[in-house]
């Protein structure tokens, strides 16, 4: 899944507007051009479309986990310059405050089936033994389940 797919994503799953999304960039101490974010959002043909750096939803994904649940206690975590599935999934999960029972709950919404275990295993350091790869289909069954969850009616 490409970063711009998970913004676009995630815009449409919660309604968020231009502006809701430029205070969580703001939120994360990152300024954003509305033209920019428009450029984001695009389709890959438009000839306007940028690509969406690690670090750009890395910072849009933090933005959101504060304006949800606050700033962090004490020093910040440090900034991923290479974002995985995982670590969106993980910057998802926290900042919907789900615990892994709400997680799989999402997943069975588009029949996917994991256990507890599968589901920890994505969250673990990569050095782990039990760390598993989040493949772009768990990603993109997890954001389709959160669409099912929020906006259940397609318009």
């Amino acid at each position: 899944m490409t970063n711009n797919d998970t913004l676009r994503r995630v815009r449409y799953i919660f309604d968020y507007g231009d502006s809701e999304m430029l205070r969580f960039f703001s939120l994360a101490d990152h300024e954003v051009s509305r033209a920019q974010l428009s450029n984001w959002l695009k389709k890959d043909d438009d000839p306007d479309y940028e690509r969406c750096s690690d670090a750009d939803l890395a910072r849009f994904l933090d933005g959101m986990i504060i304006a949800k649940r606050g700033k962090r206690e004490g020093p910040q975590p440090e900034r991923k310059e290479h974002l995985s599935n995982n670590v969106v999934f993980f910057k998802l999960k926290i900042a919907l405050d789900l615990q892994a029972e709400d997680v799989l709950s999402v997943l069975e919404l588009v029949d996917v089936h994991i256990s507890k275990h599968e589901l920890s295993a994505f969250f673990r350091k990569p050095g782990h033994k039990n760390y598993r790869e989040c493949k772009d289909q768990v990603l993109r069954n997890f954001l389709a389940g959160l669409q099912l969850l929020h906006r259940p009616d397609p318009v």
